[in-house]
């Protein structure tokens, strides 16, 4: 059974469609990178899988679960216990160091250690860095602490939307390498939204989409 399906979800606003009823499935494991231009229902999408938004119709389920039908705690809850996420935007607390951004991400799942922190950042190569604050780090560490955030409480999907737009290519080969590498041991499910041609070519599947809908659905070709 795949472990991310959509059916049927249209998304108004108004006068406006965002989606024009997208159906999707999504194995266990797999990496899916999804494209298309601005306003062709990506990101849209994305929030609505992940349960940041919710499908003026049809239905989300994620590993059996509905979450179209979850009351607003339960979605906090079946996110904070299931689901990742990493956005262009680091999002990271200025004042806290790297440790403690991370820490405040298990806090919100139960309770934070220090040690499991600094292993998730020793993961992501940052085991140097850990007490440094975000305006301390380029915007390739501040990236991999938010992976490293996005994993600390082991979530079986991963939600990442444009997660390399403010990264120089070194930087965007370099993080999608660690994901490869993190993908491969740890075998969660990624769904990546991009702009990238150079992005899009990772991972193992790949999704087009215009004008709310999806219009060509085809493996990476390497």
């Amino acid at each position: 059974m795949s472990f991310v399906i959509v059916r049927d979800v249209i998304k108004e606003y108004e006068t406006a469609h965002a989606l024009r009823g997208v159906s999707l499935e999504v194995e266990k494991r797999q990496w899916l990178n999804m494209v298309g231009p601005s306003g062709s229902g990506k990101s849209t999408l994305l929030n609505i899988i992940g349960g940041l938004d919710s499908p003026s119709s049809g239905s989300v389920t994620i590993d059996s679960t509905g979450i179209d039908r979850l009351s607003e705690d339960d979605m906090a809850r079946f996110r904070r216990e299931k689901i990742g996420f990493i956005f262009q935007q680091s999002h990271l607390i200025p004042y806290l160091n790297a440790v403690e951004n991370v820490m405040l991400a298990q806090y919100f799942h139960s309770m934070s250690d220090e040690k499991e922190a600094m292993e998730a950042l020793a993961r992501v190569g940052l085991s140097h860095r850990i007490y440094h604050r975000p305006s301390q780090l380029s915007g390739g560490e501040q990236q991999r602490v938010c992976i490293a955030r996005a994993l600390i409480n082991s979530p079986s999907l991963l939600l990442a939307d444009e997660p390399t737009g403010n990264l120089d290519r070194e930087n965007t080969r370099v993080m999608l390498e660690l994901l490869r590498k993190l993908h491969s041991e740890e075998h969660f499910t990624i769904i990546l939204v991009t702009h990238d041609p150079f992005v899009s070519k990772w991972g193992q599947r790949i999704i087009t989409m215009e004008d709310g809908r999806i219009i060509q659905d085809e493996p990476v070709h390497v």
